[in-house]
Order: structure tokens, then sequence, then C-alpha cells
């Protein structure tokens, strides 16, 4: 197994500390690398860019290497994964599995030539061209499968990456940087750790190209704002507040689990998660008692331990702000179905929180909790209801609930978000688009339309024969 220091990157000794959720404890470190070493490694990673782009052939067996390397090593980087971020170890190894995926489909891409016929005396085609360095700035919520959805794409159509990830979470991606080191050719894929001004100096990096970048709605902002500076393209997810849409002629016992776990998977921290249930107010009740005594009966624990269905929040910041959003709502006249509090003991848990009584207006209604809370509302007409749906800066993703699938497919068409779900919550696929309205986003990734983001038209004319 390759070790991290195979990344390529000249280290500083400076390190910060990398934090076992489940614990609280200081389990490892990180190198601190300084702004100070970014012009050499864009330089290397521009370098390298020259013959990464001159044969896709040898791209498409690089990047199918690269997959095989990735599940050889699943054990150790899910395990590593768990370890700083918290997640049950099914789901961290389901996240390597996906990351060796993204790698296989976007190897298999190939983007097309196409020819322009307008009448003119002119051979005209339209080519594809491939940016340069490509910076890729990664949350820790799923640092793995965002890096990959960022990665993958890029390097399929000839650029080479630097990537940074979260200081929360940057033992597992170093890791993986250096699996890929030994499928991938020198400075094709570098991976940059360390704390801010770091990210915000690679956005704003002269040398870089394209900045992709998932994470908060204010961190977006002065990321694209730093990119603007040498006229970068940018890509930025931030985030949702997607709203569940429940029908009165829902299966409330037929879909309690599914919604629940649309809710409350990866404790909560999952940009398309659901984080707000609308439901009529003859079943808020019926809807609020399902979804709490699941709430109760979730096996909450170290990721490592095999019976945990619910790690813990990733870290303290976070777990303060979803300990205050909740305290806020309980002031504010909301009751707690289940939950509501930290759990006593080590480590940053939150018990799983169904809240009832929320009013409308309260933080976790309007905001982003990115925790183990959700908030049940009662709606008294169906245009209440996708009014308030549509109600916050928010458009990532939604979904209606209910038994006619014509009339629920007609309520999601009115939906103001990039993705909507009829009867089930947060399921991608690798082949389709997924992008953001209003506050949740710029630009597309997934599928062919990631690739085409990270390619730039070349447009040739020649004279016809003849």
């Amino acid at each position: 197994m390759p070790t991290p220091e195979a990344d390529g990157v000249p280290g500083r000794r400076s390190r910060f500390p990398v934090v076992d959720p489940a614990t609280g404890e200081t389990f490892d470190e990180a190198p601190d690398q300084q702004p100070d070493e970014l012009d050499d490694v864009v330089a290397r990673a521009r370098r390298a860019w020259g013959g990464w782009r001159a044969d896709p052939a040898a791209r498409t067996s690089a990047l199918l290497g690269a997959a095989d390397a990735v599940d050889a090593a699943g054990d150790d980087l899910a395990r590593l994964l768990t370890r700083e971020q918290g997640k049950p170890l099914a789901e961290s190894y389901a996240e390597v599995a996906r990351t060796a995926a993204r790698l296989r489909y976007f190897a298999e891409l190939a983007p097309r030539t196409r020819r322009i016929d307008d009448g003119r005396p002119v051979h005209s085609e339209i080519r594809w061209r491939s940016l340069g360095p490509v910076a890729a700035i990664v949350p820790w919520n799923f640092p793995l499968q965002l890096a990959a959805a960022k990665f993958a794409p890029a390097l399929a159509a000839g650029n080479t990456m630097v990537l940074k990830p979260s200081p929360f979470t940057p033992l597992a991606t170093r890791l993986l940087g250096s699996v890929l080191a030994t499928a991938l050719p020198e400075d094709v894929l570098t991976v940059v750790t360390g704390r801010e001004p770091l990210g915000a100096c690679l956005a704003s990096h002269p040398g870089i190209r394209h900045v992709t970048f998932t994470g908060s709605v204010p961190t977006g902002r002065a990321v694209a704002g730093a990119a603007a500076a040498s006229l970068a393209r940018v890509t930025l997810e931030l985030g949702g507040n997607d709203a569940a849409v429940l029908l009165d002629d829902v299966d409330v016992d037929g879909i309690a689990d599914r919604l629940f776990w649309a809710a409350f998977r990866n404790c909560g921290q999952v940009c398309m998660a659901v984080k707000r249930v609308y439901v009529p107010a003859r079943l808020h009740a019926e809807v609020v008692e399902a979804l709490a005594q699941r709430a109760k009966a979730v096996a909450v624990g170290p990721g490592l331990d095999p019976g945990t269905r619910l790690g813990p929040v990733n870290n303290a910041p976070q777990l303060a702000r979803v300990e205050q959003i909740t305290e806020r709502a309980l002031a504010d006249g909301a009751r707690a179905a289940s939950g509501g509090h930290r759990l006593d003991g080590p480590g940053y848990f939150f018990a799983p929180t169904v809240l009832t009584d929320v009013p409308p207006g309260s933080p976790v209604v309007t905001g982003e909790q990115f925790g183990p809370v959700l908030p049940v509302l009662p709606y008294g007409s169906l245009d209440e209801a996708v009014d308030a749906a549509n109600g916050t800066g928010f458009g990532l993703g939604g979904s209606v609930w209910g038994t006619d699938l014509d009339r629920a497919e007609a309520v999601a068409d009115r939906l103001e978000c990039g993705t909507a779900w009829i009867n089930h919550h947060a399921e991608l696929s690798l082949h389709q688009p997924f992008a953001g309205v209003k506050d949740s986003g710029v630009g597309i990734a997934g599928g062919p339309w990631g690739l085409y983001g990270n390619l730039r038209p070349f447009v040739v004319h020649r004279p016809q024969e003849g």
C-alpha cells in the first residue's frame, strides 16, 4: 500500500491535528501546506498537462487502472474515512465503491466532434479542448465521493488537477491521492492539505483555469470572487434545503423508512438530504410519530462499531451549529418529538431529532441545518405547501410523496430545484446531470454534462474541396 507521502508534494513539516469525531480526540496529523507552495504545485500540474491531454487512449487506460487501484485499497480507504469523518463503515465502503465507479464511467466518455452544416461552402467542425490545471475544493461530508465527482471528469477531459480536501477530513483523500498515483502519470493529480487561507489562494491562483467547489453559500461566493481575478471558470455546488412534500393520499407506513433515511443518512450531513417535511394537517401527527419512532430506535454510535447505523456529527463547529439551531427552534415554541439534545459521553453525537410545532420562519426551516434534525410542518392546501417548499433561497432538490404518481409528478414539476424525486429522495445516477438553482449553485456536474463542463469548444473552418 503506498503511503500518503507519495502524493508528490514537497512537504513543509508544519502539521495540523485531525480529530476522530467519535471520540473528540486527535488521532493523527496532516501536512499544513502553505500558500507559497502552490506556485510550484500548479506549475508542475501545467507541465504534466501537455502529455496528459495529448493521448486520449492512454488517459482511458490510466483512469481504468486508477479505478482498479481504488478497489484494491478499499479496506484501508474505508476504515480511514470512517475514522476521520465518522460515518458507519458500510457507508464508507459504499463511498469508496462510488469513487471507483466514477473513474470507470468517465474513463469511457469522450467528447463528440460535431460538423456544422449551415449552407455555406465551408467545412466547419466543433472540436473540444481541455482547459489546463483545475482546482477542486472538497467538503468533509463525502470527501472521496465528491473528490471523484470533480477529478474523474476533469482528468477524463484531459485536464490536470490540484485537489484540496477539508482540513477536517484530509487523511483519506491523501491516501486516495497516493493510491491514484500508482496508476496516473506524475503531477496529473496532486493533493494539497492545509488550513485557510490555502483554499482561497488556490481558488485565486492565476495558473488555475477552472475552480470546482462544494460547500456553503458564503464560501462559494468567496470562491467565485477569488476565481474572478484570473477569469477562471467556476462550478459551485452550494448545498440545499430540500423539501419533501407529502400528499394527502400518501401511505405513511409504506414510505416512513425511506423518508427517515432520506433525512438522516450520514447524520443528516448530505447537501441533498430532506431537510424539511410538509404534511397535510390531518396526517401531521401520524407522520411525526412514525419518524420519531425511527429516530428513537436507530443505533447511534462510532462508525467502526458494526451495529452503528448513525454516526457522529463530523466536527465541533458543526455540532455547535446543530445544537444552536435546535435550541433556537425550541425556544421559539417547537417541540422535540425525539432528540433535541447532544448525547452524553465523548465525541460529537447529537440525538436524532424530529421537531414539530416549528415556526415557519425558524432558521431550522429557512436555513440548512446539515445535521440530524428534521422539522415536520403541517399545511392546509397544496398550493400553500408548494409555496413554502419554494420559499427559501435554496434550490438543490426536492421530492413529492403520494400514491397517485401522475398527481405527484405534476406537483414535482412545480418545485424550484435542480432535481425532483417521487416517493424517494437523493438517489442519483452517474449518467444524469446534477445542478441546483438559486443559491444552490452554478454549473453542472454529472454525466456527459460534467465532462463538457471541463472542456472548451474549438471551432475549425476550412473551404470545401472541389
